[in-house]
């Protein structure tokens, strides 16, 4: 059972702590850690998107960020994003190369497998700059159906204009383009 923070809109914790499925059914606010893996390429930049796993409890095979995760009471940010890199695609990497690009706060209510789905998060979105091949990360099943580049550009608009199926919010993806100057 995954712990949780309970925290304020600036994501800070005020001193409780709420379970990952109780959060997401009552609304709780609760932080994650998103990191963008990028590469550059002739043709551009590139995106690693991730496809989720036909079993996760949201937006299942649905194409995603490179690497998030929920961050456990007591972890902060940096840390949690680090971890998420190493278990969902085996990659390692040092708290110097993630590039802060900004911070969400947001709502969203869905409902997956008859369930109610709401997810009341605040965000640290952060950039990577890493050439990997997918076939050279080791991909967490249960999590990551697979992962593929995409020409950032032309994954801004599929996602604007929902031409793949993903979930993806268009503001953060807007973020990082910016951040990596595009």
């Amino acid at each position: 059972m995954e712990i949780l923070d309970i925290v304020n809109q600036q994501g800070q914790p005020i001193g409780l702590t709420i379970d990952r499925e109780t959060a997401h059914l009552e609304g709780v606010r609760h932080r994650t850690s998103h990191v963008w893996i990028l590469r550059k390429k002739d043709d551009g930049i590139e995106v690693l998107l991730q496809k989720r796993s036909a079993n996760k409890d949201s937006f299942p095979g649905c194409y995603d960020i490179s690497s998030a995760g929920h961050i456990p009471a007591g972890v902060d940010f940096v840390p949690s994003a680090l971890r998420e890199l190493k278990e969902e695609l085996g990659l390692d990497a040092q708290p110097e190369e993630l590039i802060y690009c900004g911070q969400r706060s947001f709502s969203t209510q869905n409902i997956f497998r008859d369930r109610p789905f709401w997810n009341r998060q605040v965000s640290n979105v952060y950039a990577l700059w890493r050439d990997v091949e997918p076939e050279a990360l080791t991909l967490q099943a249960e999590e990551v159906e697979s992962v593929l580049w995409y020409n950032l550009g032309q994954c801004l608009r599929d996602v604007a204009n929902h031409a793949i199926p993903n979930c993806v919010a268009l503001e953060e993806l807007e973020l990082v383009a910016a951040k990596v100057e595009i």
